[in-house]
């Protein structure tokens, strides 16, 4: 009986020392995942970084900043006015002068639907 109840003593023993090591090793599979985790986490947020400052860059490239643009456009419209006002000015004299001609030009006629007596 003695050497039976040994035996089931280092049986014990034995599935108390087995219940650790997969015990242990849950842990370090656990460490590992939760470490492989964040190292595909930074890696996601360093392509993501990497990824906008290309986009920002090739925006900037091709459609030139929001700023130029409103610039660009301020400038233009400036030089149109200032057009417009130099030919305002130059034709002012000429089309005030062909509108009086026209005006002041009087053709007396009797209309088509007059009936004289």
């Amino acid at each position: 009986m003695a050497s039976q109840s040994a035996g089931i003593q280092q049986l014990l023993a034995a599935e108390k020392k087995a219940a650790e090591k997969v015990a242990e090793a849950r842990k370090r599979k656990a460490r590992r995942l939760k470490q492989a985790k964040e190292e595909a986490q930074a890696e996601i947020e360093s392509f993501r970084a990497e990824s906008d400052s290309k986009y920002k860059e090739y925006e900037n490239k091709v459609l030139g900043s929001r700023g130029d643009m409103e610039q660009s456009i301020q400038d233009s419209t400036q030089r149109k006015i200032v057009d417009l006002n130099n030919m305002v000015k130059k034709n002012r004299e000429y089309a005030l002068k062909k509108l009086l001609d026209m005006v002041y030009d009087i053709k007396p006629e009797l209309h088509e639907n007059f009936k004289s007596l």
